[in-house]
């Protein structure tokens, strides 16, 4: 099983949000580790109520490549970039060439996006974003998969002989979406798939359940799908006492009790652990290496 963790890119109203040069050494750190994989992900801008006030992020493509080119052998996924944002087959013409900078080491996850502020913020519309993630994956996985005349005509979205060239890097980039409602899931049955975020892998049980039975209504091997999950991780002294709830929604403690809990997914037939963690630390980055060696 592959271990991963998610980069910081942003802050809370009123911080500073990571340096690049920041972000870059935490992606060093994670390679040095022994870490497989580092993830970023996608927001124009946070509003949470009650204030709606603005936190930072940095912009996740520009980031992106700058961290292809700093990295040279860790994996580097996206959790997940927002379709909504840009032209579907544009998009599909940024991942594919990331991967060429990366040499084929990009995981392009894709979500329809859910926090409406930054849509309203920028002008994006937020209605039917179900409605035209379908059509956008069917417009940039063909694409990133190296077919050549594309021709999409959807309510949303159009290509007319739509193709890449240059040709991606490899006709086999893993395409992962985020998903646990239905219509999504069976999306995702269709193409990739991961979980998040969670703690305990009987939640991941229950979630590839689900997957299960929207694999059977679209009449594919959920043995072809490579399952994901991404975990929140707090890196610390274990508490006392957790109830079942605390325990579903992120797993905590020091380097043993992490390593029993990544074994506990990888029993579970997870493929890639996508660890958030409360704080990215050289610290806490080094945790989470050695526990994951430990499961290897």
């Amino acid at each position: 099983m592959k271990v991963g963790m998610m980069l910081n890119l942003s802050a809370d109203p009123g911080d500073d949000a990571p340096s690049y040069r920041e972000v870059r050494a935490h992606a060093l750190a994670a390679e040095a580790a022994g870490l497989d994989s580092i993830w970023v992900y996608d927001h124009l801008i946070f509003r949470y109520p009650p204030d709606y006030r603005s936190g930072n992020i940095r912009e996740v493509m520009t980031t992106w490549a700058a961290l292809a080119e700093a990295t040279d052998r860790i994996e580097l996924g996206a959790m997940v970039l927002c379709t909504a944002f840009r032209n579907p087959a544009v998009l599909a013409k940024m991942a594919a060439e990331l991967d060429h900078i990366a040499e084929g080491r990009i995981i392009l996850g894709l979500g329809c996006g859910w926090h409406q502020p930054e849509f309203d913020a920028f002008g994006i519309g937020f209605d039917k974003v179900v409605d035209k993630f379908e059509e956008a994956l069917q417009i940039v996985v063909p694409l990133v998969r190296g077919e050549a005349g594309v021709t999409f005509d959807g309510a949303h979205y159009r290509t007319k002989d739509a193709e890449l060239r240059p040709r991606p890097w490899r006709t086999d980039m893993p395409v992962l979406i985020a998903s646990f409602k239905p219509r999504m899931l069976r999306l995702t049955a269709t193409y990739a798939w991961n979980t998040a975020w969670i703690g305990d892998a009987s939640v991941f049980t229950e979630r590839v359940a689900e997957l299960r039975a929207a694999c059977d209504e679209v009449g594919r091997d959920i043995a072809e799908i490579t399952l994901t999950a991404g975990v929140s991780v707090e890196v610390g002294g274990p508490e006392p006492v957790r109830s079942d709830e605390d325990r579903r929604k992120s797993l905590k403690g020091g380097q043993g009790e992490i390593a029993a809990s990544l074994q506990g997914f990888k029993d579970a037939g997870c493929t890639h652990v996508i660890a958030s963690l409360n704080e990215v630390t050289p610290d806490t980055i080094s945790t989470l290496a050695r526990a994951a060696e430990h499961v290897r």
